[in-house]
């Protein structure tokens, strides 16, 4: 994969059909608001050369990250506690969401005796649909997660980190510690533009049965979107608002209309 930028720089060399525009600096000035394939370019009824190799680099590199595992390394380095989804392999997690959603039986008591009942915080790190999401961004985010939760004197938890993670499974979690606050970090659908986007999804005192609108989340947190270092610091003062205000989500939003 190394040499795939050099040989699309390459192509581009001797392509010779950049596209021209009508108002060149209004192309560029829509082009520079996203990083979305527009004005790319055509030879004849196709795309250039270029742009196919460069989709198809994109699309092989969605693909990798879906079927990766994190590094242990990396899990170990942040001292998280593993745990596991009813998920069994890869496959099954594509295809049974639900199962993602709840953690096997054998690690209850790990968590019950890791962890006291109602933490203020606690964080959770899933996997999710990308790996390279947490490989590439956990290492920024956590720090600066830290050191903006105390300063708002808010101590988190030791991360826990689920494998073949869904969104929900912070619900199973918040059922078993019932804790005040939970801030789930994993790994987003890749798309065609980056398989390294994260989310953050924030919930005040998440349960079993917890609706989608009861959570806050903060998306696109990757280098070429909200980097994670400044994605700590939006974290951590919705956090402080959730605790303050005893809601989070639609409820959050209800309150702040009342007062």
């Amino acid at each position: 994969m190394n040499a795939v930028p050099d040989f699309l720089e390459y192509i581009e060399t001797i392509s010779g059909n950049a596209p021209t525009f009508a108002n060149a600096r209004a192309a560029e000035a829509l082009k520079s608001f996203t990083v979305a394939r527009i004005g790319v370019g055509r030879s004849g009824s196709r795309p250039l050369l270029k742009e196919i190799l460069k989709f198809r680099a994109d699309h092989a590199a969605a693909l990798d990250t879906i079927y990766d595992f994190v590094d242990e390394d990396l899990i170990d380095r942040h001292d998280c506690l593993k745990v596991q989804t009813l998920v069994r392999n890869k496959e099954e997690y594509l295809v049974r969401p639900d199962l993602g959603r709840r953690l096997q039986d054998q690690y209850l008591n790990s968590l019950r005796d890791s962890y006291g009942q109602g933490e203020k915080v606690l964080l959770v790190v899933g996997d999710g649909l990308s790996a390279n999401a947490i490989e590439s961004n956990l290492d920024d985010i956590l720090p600066s997660l830290r050191i903006s939760l105390q300063m708002h004197d808010i101590n988190p938890s030791r991360p826990i980190f689920v494998k073949f993670s869904r969104v929900a499974v912070m619900d199973h979690i918040g059922e078993i510690l019932r804790p005040e606050t939970v801030i789930l970090l994993i790994g987003e659908r890749p798309g065609l533009i980056s398989s390294k986007s994260m989310s953050a999804y924030l919930c005040y005192r998440p349960h079993i049965g917890t609706i989608e609108s009861d959570r806050n989340v903060v998306s696109n947190i990757h280098q070429g979107g909200i980097p994670p270092l400044e994605a700590g610091a939006v974290i951590a003062d919705l956090i402080h608002t959730f605790i303050e205000y005893g809601a989070s989500g639609v409820n959050l939003k209800n309150l702040d209309k009342q007062a």
